[in-house]
């Protein structure tokens, strides 16, 4: 890790000021006090320029998706976002009336996470890639307790969001404007990784596992906020499942997109609420009985009394296929933050070809170790309450569903999460990302030394080893 310089030290416009004396300089991410500033009223003074760099591949929507270019996988790309000294404070601003002020806890984590029911504000900023400007991009920071748990803790470097026709209608000359083919992508920062690998392997995983999921890959992302460059970290590009996921990984994109947050998401008998199946598609349709309609297969009464017919009511409307590959990836890597121990962090979609509700992974940067809380699942789920999850627990409970899940164990580790397949991968991506990761400074990063990295990697290592083991011992006990 460098030591922190003076280019660290934000200036009064940042909102937040931290002495730059010799006294305080060894300080890293001490946090001075807030200034008050004027309300920040966006007027959109900037609406006289030309689109130069504007081509139809890399710019307009009629080009197909690059994932070549975009989602590289033996690559760290770099990416600056550059955004006005105003813009940049009302970031900064909006922030602080959400999340109280920046570096208040003494840690990552710290202080309690506030209930927030609003995102961050998206302001007009340009990107920066390849030699070439896109114009008035839509950008705003993005994440829930990892965007919270770093503004508290006092690391600057937090996930973006980028929508790249955000602000057509105040800037005519970008309508319809796109980044080699893709409208909106996420930049996730990494929170809770050291190795800055996880959420960028797990997408691999689940994808080489045959099942629907984001691409993600490496940058290095730059933002200019007022007076030059300043390096923010390696961050990891992910894939917006509600633009070129479904788009692309489904033959139709059409079908109810859900992407479910809050108690109903559990699944659990009498829980089901519209508002916690929040649509991503046909939003103005309020129509959500394709939902209903997996709730009341799941709790019928002939799930023990007559499980051939419940296999096929529930298989009329859920894919149970793809959720049990999903079910037995997603717990052999060992992923704790979403379905079975959180409400979140999975989409449904509603796929017009079968018309069935298909799982697809989401939000991945926790995976790949036993995490917080109660930990990763069991693989027999013996730590599992089956009525409070019950698309885990019921399935597992049937014997045929149950055998469909151990087989798809076996072929995880077998291929897609092999020791082989992953020291490999652990070898090539952290060969790419070490050089980048070592050019991070105190402030804007999760590593408290380059020793961070190496030892997250190995971790990695010894995690995939274990993995197999266990897999080994359940099927054979």
């Amino acid at each position: 890790m460098k030591k922190i310089s003076l280019m660290f030290c934000f200036a009064v416009q940042l909102m937040i000021i931290f002495s730059c004396s010799d006294d305080v300089a060894e300080t890293t991410g001490e946090v001075a006090e807030v200034i008050e500033s004027e309300t920040y009223v966006e007027t959109y003074s900037d609406t006289d320029f030309e689109a130069t760099d504007w081509t139809d591949d890399t710019h307009s929507k009629s080009a197909d998706p690059n994932f070549d270019e975009v989602f590289e996988d033996e690559a760290v790309k770099r990416l600056d976002i550059v955004i006005t000294e105003e813009r940049w404070q009302s970031m900064l601003d909006d922030m602080t009336s959400l999340y109280g002020m920046f570096g208040a806890s003494s840690g990552p984590g710290g202080g309690g996470l506030a209930e927030v029911d609003e995102d961050p504000i998206f302001v007009p900023g340009d990107v920066m890639f390849n030699g070439k400007e896109w114009y008035r991009v839509g950008v705003r920071f993005k994440g829930n307790s990892s965007l919270q748990s770093s503004w508290s803790s006092g690391i600057i470097k937090l996930s973006f969001k980028l929508d790249f026709d955000e602000f057509e209608d105040q800037y005519p000359q970008i309508d319809n404007q796109r980044f080699y083919g893709f409208k909106k992508l996420s930049l996730k920062n990494n929170y809770n990784d050291k190795s800055m690998l996880r959420e960028k392997v797990a997408t691999d995983v689940f994808r080489d596992a045959g099942l629907a999921s984001s691409h993600a890959a490496f940058y290095a992302v730059y933002v200019d906020h007022g007076d030059e460059p300043v390096y923010f970290g390696v961050y990891t590009m992910v894939e917006e499942v509600d633009d070129t996921v479904i788009d692309t990984q489904f033959s139709d994109n059409d079908g109810n997109l859900y992407k479910p947050d809050g108690t109903g998401a559990s699944f659990a008998e009498g829980t089901f609420t519209e508002d916690v199946f929040v649509k991503k598609t046909n939003e103005d349709e309020a129509d959500f009985s394709d939902i209903q309609s997996v709730f009341t297969a799941l709790h019928a009464e002939n799930r023990t009394t007559d499980p051939e017919t419940w296999h096929a009511n529930l298989e009329s409307v859920f894919d149970t296929d793809t959720f049990l590959k999903y079910l037995a990836v997603n717990t052999v890597i060992q992923n704790w933050d979403t379905y079975g121990r959180m409400t979140h962090n999975y989409y449904l979609y509603n796929n017009p070809d079968t018309e069935k509700l298909s799982w697809i992974p989401w939000d991945n940067n926790e995976a790949l170790q036993n995490g917080n809380r109660e930990g990763s699942l069991a693989l027999d789920f013996s730590d599992l309450n089956d009525t409070q999850w019950p698309l885990i627990g019921y399935l597992y409970e049937d014997a045929t569903y149950r055998a469909q899940y151990d087989a798809y164990l076996q072929d995880v580790v077998d291929d897609a999460f092999s020791v082989s397949t992953m020291q490999a991968k652990y070898a090539t991506y952290s060969a790419l990302v070490e050089p980048y990761a070592n050019l991070e400074v105190s402030g804007y990063s999760f590593l408290s030394s380059n020793a961070d990295f190496q030892a997250a990697i190995s971790q990695l290592n010894i995690q995939v080893n274990a993995r197999a083991t266990a897999v080994s011992t359940y099927l054979n006990k």
